[in-house]
């Protein structure tokens, strides 16, 4: 089983109490999650994340079949960082750090961390470079783009 990494960083012009604001409240992932995705949360949610907190939905990731994907927040460290490990789901192992940090300028640097490995085994990895990976790419990009359209906007507040 091969062990992959995926990182993303961008800076988004608002405050860190905001940013933490905005990703510390799980009703907003659906706000940052492509469309094609057919994202439904299945859950009762929280205002706030806490360490412990199941969160399961619905996604389509692949030619348009459902997954249930349960999550857990593992780690916490307000408002600087948490960690989201998947329980049950598409991969045989996914692990996402988000760190969160105060730059000069009102500005603030996301940057999240996905340690992953596919399941099936060596076929699984077969998938990784040509289907697994540019999805990942899209869905980041996809969140990349929304994140400074929802700040550039101010409706950072949940929905």
């Amino acid at each position: 089983m091969a062990i992959h990494t995926f990182e993303r960083t961008q800076v988004v012009a608002t405050t860190l109490a905001e940013c933490w604001s905005f990703f510390s409240n799980p009703r907003n992932l659906s706000r940052i999650t492509p469309p094609a995705l057919d994202f439904r949360v299945l859950s009762v949610l929280p205002a706030k994340i806490h360490a412990g907190l199941l969160i399961q939905y619905r996604v389509r990731p692949l030619f348009g079949f459902a997954i249930t994907w349960l999550t857990e927040i593992a780690h916490v460290a307000t408002p600087h960082y948490f960690v989201d490990d998947q329980r049950t789901g598409p991969y045989r192992l996914w692990h996402h750090e988000h760190f969160f940090a105060e730059l000069e300028g009102s500005n603030v640097e996301i940057r999240d961390r996905v340690t992953y490995a596919l399941p099936f085994g060596p076929f699984g990895d077969l998938l990784h470079r040509p289907v697994v990976r540019p999805q990942l790419e899209a869905i980041f990009a996809y969140r990349e783009k929304a994140v400074v359209e929802i700040f550039e906007a101010g409706s950072f507040k949940a929905s």
